[in-house]
């Protein structure tokens, strides 16, 4: 059984949860450009790049590369560029900067501390999506408010400083995503079917079982107010973050 017979249950209102997406997309390439997405290469991230692609939505599309990422994940970013046939930006951590982390911290170090895995998240992350994000009046996420309660209440446009942030499929079930996905036979990262719901890098992402929370397996030994990397995280939600629990090592379950 993959991801597909298992997850691809269109809602009633599907119909009008699409056509509210594509009406955002093209009036966010209006308002806010220069724009572009943030994809992670996640079953949401997949169906907004397709939604772009198929849409003609001016918007460029950038992957952070970490260093950290599965296999999986770099081979879906080649097969995407195929796909489409167009090339995705990519933004890798300074190598200086992740070295010297890891020779300080040991290769573990985001199991040891909260602080220390916000480290290795900025390093990896965070500076990397400030240089993507240059420049650019506008972002475009794959955030919906089913994934986390952290996330329950995310809107379609957050305004900023700089940039607005926009979330075309706010209000999307994994049902919808993963209907779009069998309906226009979007590319997909192979660990979908191995029951990871949401994908990171490698030291920080396991499988999860039937009823735990879409997001249960990132940062599982973490409590979850502390469950974000930084990257959809406002200074205020960043200042209430607790503490790390202990480490709880999980073996990823493979399908049957």
């Amino acid at each position: 059984m993959n991801a597909i017979t298992l997850h691809a249950h269109a809602s009633p209102d599907f119909a009008d949860k699409l056509a509210e997406s594509v009406a955002l997309l093209k009036q966010a390439a209006r308002e806010f450009a220069p724009i572009t997405q943030a994809s992670s290469l996640g079953a949401e991230d997949m169906v907004v790049t397709d939604l772009i692609q198929l849409h003609s939505i001016p918007s460029a599309i950038f992957v952070l590369d970490t260093g950290k990422l599965h296999a999986q994940t770099l081979g879906l970013l080649e097969r995407i560029q195929r796909h489409y046939g167009r090339q995705i930006e990519v933004y890798r951590p300074d190598p200086e900067a992740a070295d010297q982390f890891v020779a300080t911290h040991g290769e573990q170090a985001m199991y040891q501390s909260l602080d220390l895995r916000k480290a290795c998240c900025h390093i990896r992350k965070m500076v990397p999506l400030d240089k993507a994000l240059a420049g650019k009046r506008g972002w475009i996420t794959g955030l919906r408010r089913e994934q986390s309660g952290a996330r329950a209440e995310v809107p379609f446009i957050e305004p900023g400083d700089e940039r607005a942030k926009v979330n075309p499929l706010a209000r999307w079930t994994w049902g919808d995503v993963w209907h779009y996905i069998a309906t226009r036979d979007v590319p997909y990262n192979p660990l979908h079917d191995q029951f990871f719901p949401s994908i990171g890098c490698e030291p920080c992402t396991r499988a999860v079982t039937l009823g735990e929370d879409f997001r249960s397996g990132r940062w599982w030994w973490e409590q979850e107010s502390a469950k974000e990397c930084g990257l959809h995280v406002s200074p205020a939600d960043e200042a209430g973050a607790v503490s790390a629990l202990p480490e709880r090592r999980v073996v990823p379950i493979a399908v049957a």
